[in-house]
């Protein structure tokens, strides 16, 4: 399974940005997935994840409202609107085929992070 991330950048806070995830090597609705991210000096935290049907939506109480996550036959996004400052962060896609969890130690997969900077 390999996975790549994309779409991060540069923004103003109030923007919005849209993550893309693109997934390979194994059929992508056999997993669940999640987005987390990393700010720097800070523990990796979970923003959001979608299960193997797409039915089902978690969402870390701090991106609730604000962030949207999808999938489709062979990517995952993350619609980001209302961006503020805490929210920069390197962002995560990770993928588990086992269970649809808030845990990043739970997941097994993971991409390699986009850079997310919002600024004042």
């Amino acid at each position: 399974v390999q996975l790549q991330a994309s779409g991060g950048g540069s923004v103003q806070a109030g923007g919005s940005l849209r993550l893309s995830c693109t997934f390979s090597g194994r059929t992508l609705t056999n997993y669940n997935l999640a987005w987390f991210r990393q700010a720097p000096g800070k523990a990796r935290e979970f923003v959001a994840n979608i299960g193997k049907s797409g039915g089902s939506t978690f969402y870390a109480d701090s991106v609730k409202g604000r962030f949207t996550i999808s999938r489709d036959n062979a990517k995952v996004y993350l619609q980001m609107n209302s961006l503020k400052l805490e929210d920069t962060a390197v962002y995560y896609c990770a993928a588990d085929a086992r269970w649809l969890r808030v845990r990043s130690q739970d997941y097994v997969h993971w991409g390699q992070g986009t850079q997310v900077t919002v600024s004042s």
